[in-house]
């Protein structure tokens, strides 16, 4: 009996250490990049995530929304080598333009349907080097973009490691629209698809009915989201629950750092201005949610869908309780999380070293 006992206890010491030594999740990146908007807060986010082996970041994909591609490479080649990533984190450009959505006929969609938030469509795409701007802290000095597109780079990792791979899409999904239609054998070996996007029982901040990710490019919001993927979606409903105020800044830069000093860049002008300014931080939320599942505290099982007909209602996200269109998928669509669990998490992350230690 006694041996037996002993055998049992091997085999659970075993099992616990291999749960211990389970892989890290792999990860691609799916941006529209920027310095230290929310895109930039969840790399920063994300790189000390991979740094402490609590995930494999593969990759960021470039894509362009809340501002053309041209700058966002740029923005994200500094923002590895700050963050001392660059060797692991290949930065790969992707879409420079929507499926059909046309920055030539956007003062008239803005004219007949409002807008909020434009994103690239504020200005013509730059057509030279001397348009884009450098970040704060100056431009990478030894980092190039990879050779591999955007698009070519979710196919290969996903046909590299199937069942494996986690997209982090937090951008319009034209990347991963055009990954998908290219090779889509790598559908039913994407791991699942982790989105900020979409308002699903609130306005849009882009157009009184879309929000700006999902209405920059709402046909390739449609094809990846009528794939049989898994779909995780944090939406406006949830993502502007969350907000960012001096309390979390004051703690944020009670660091000194170079993220500190971003941060300082960032938003010191705009809390002296104003001292009860507050943000949001969309793309954090699904980030963390990567490694801490548990920070969700109500979602729903809906079947998500996009308007992509020319209207008032371009870019709107439309959930479904029961009786579906034909073709859409089921996602978990998430409504509040445990928001001090969120910015303590939040916190101890964009304040920890920077380069990462252990990458």
């Amino acid at each position: 009996m006694q041996g037996f006992i002993k055998r049992c206890a091997l085999l659970v010491a075993a099992g616990l250490c291999a749960g211990s030594l389970q892989a890290a999740e792999k990860v691609i990146f799916d941006t529209d990049f920027n310095v230290l908007n929310d895109d930039g807060q969840a790399f920063i986010m994300l790189a000390q995530l991979h740094a402490q082996k609590r995930i494999d970041l593969l990759g960021m994909t470039l894509v362009s929304g809340n501002a053309w591609v041209d700058q966002e490479q740029v923005d994200a080649l500094k923002a590895v080598e700050r963050m001392g990533v660059e060797k692991d984190v290949g930065v790969y450009s992707g879409a420079a333009y929507p499926l059909l959505h046309d920055f030539a006929t956007y003062p008239q969609e803005k004219a007949l349907f409002g807008a909020g938030w434009p994103g690239a469509f504020k200005a013509p795409r730059p057509t030279s080097a001397a348009q884009l701007i450098a970040p704060p802290d100056g431009l990478a000095t030894h980092t190039s973009l990879r050779k591999e597109t955007a698009a070519q780079f979710i196919v290969d990792s996903v046909r590299a490691n199937p069942h494996e791979v986690t997209l982090l899409a937090v951008g319009p999904l034209t990347n991963i629209a055009l990954a998908i239609r290219s090779a889509p054998d790598i559908v039913p070996l994407i791991k699942r698809i982790v989105y900020m996007g979409g308002a699903i029982q609130i306005p849009g901040n882009t157009t009184p009915a879309a929000e700006f990710n999902w209405w920059f490019d709402p046909e390739a919001a449609k094809i990846v989201l009528r794939s049989p993927i898994e779909h995780v979606i944090f939406p406006n409903d949830v993502c502007e629950k969350v907000t960012f105020d001096a309390s979390i800044y004051q703690r944020v830069i009670a660091r000194p750092g170079p993220i500190a000093d971003l941060y300082k860049h960032e938003f010191a002008p705009l809390f002296s201005k104003d001292p009860g300014y507050h943000s949001f931080t969309w793309d954090s939320l699904p980030a963390l949610f990567l490694v801490e599942q548990g920070i969700v505290t109500e979602s729903r099982e809906l079947w998500v869908d996009v308007n992509a007909q020319f209207g008032a209602d371009y870019g709107r996200a439309l959930g479904y309780k029961k009786s579906p269109p034909v073709g859409t998928q089921k996602a978990k669509v998430v409504f509040a999380i445990d928001q001090k669990q969120f910015w303590d998490d939040y916190v101890n992350l964009v304040t920890l070293s920077t380069p990462v230690k252990g990458s």
